[in-house]
């Protein structure tokens, strides 16, 4: 089982001047339990399947297993998903050393909400920040998407 680091902040400015790919991505969680959540997926062309355990004290690590399966299998699971399907666009922007972020803009019920995403090889490792990234939310359970499929971003 790998291990996903990563950490969170809500985007400030505009970013889409260093695009380099979107995808639209629909999603809803078989299990959204914080201890194991399994999410299936359609990113694209592409059907998954994940499940990701607890996270770490910080918010910023957990573990992650995830599994391609087909568009239709997917769409087929969702049909036994929780109530609220999770509805995005996944905008990648370079980083520097090789990294990069990973920004989702919400449609739907969480409409206004970006966020963006850096995975890192280590919690410690350096980063730069661009202008246009705002707060940080790492381990702000609100922001998980298990989460704003149950409370989402409107009814803040």
């Amino acid at each position: 089982m790998a291990k996903e680091i990563e950490r969170k902040f809500l985007v400030k400015g505009d970013f889409s001047q260093f695009v380099t790919k979107k995808t639209r991505i629909t999603q809803g969680y078989l299990s959204s339990v914080p201890e194991r959540t399994v999410r299936v997926r359609v990113k694209g062309d592409n059907g998954y399947i994940t499940i990701k355990g607890i996270g770490s004290a910080s918010g910023a690590s957990r573990y992650e297993w995830e599994k391609q399966i087909t568009v239709e299998e997917a769409r087929e699971l969702m049909e036994l998903c929780e109530p609220g399907i999770i509805d995005k666009t996944r905008y990648i922007v370079p980083a520097s050393g090789g990294l990069k972020f990973e920004v989702d803009e919400f449609y739907g019920e969480n409409e206004g909400l970006t966020v963006a995403e850096i995975e890192l090889p280590s919690e410690e490792h350096p980063f730069e920040k661009p202008e246009w990234l705002g707060q940080e939310v790492t381990g702000d359970a609100r922001y998980y998407n298990s989460m704003l499929m149950k409370n989402p971003y409107k009814n803040w």
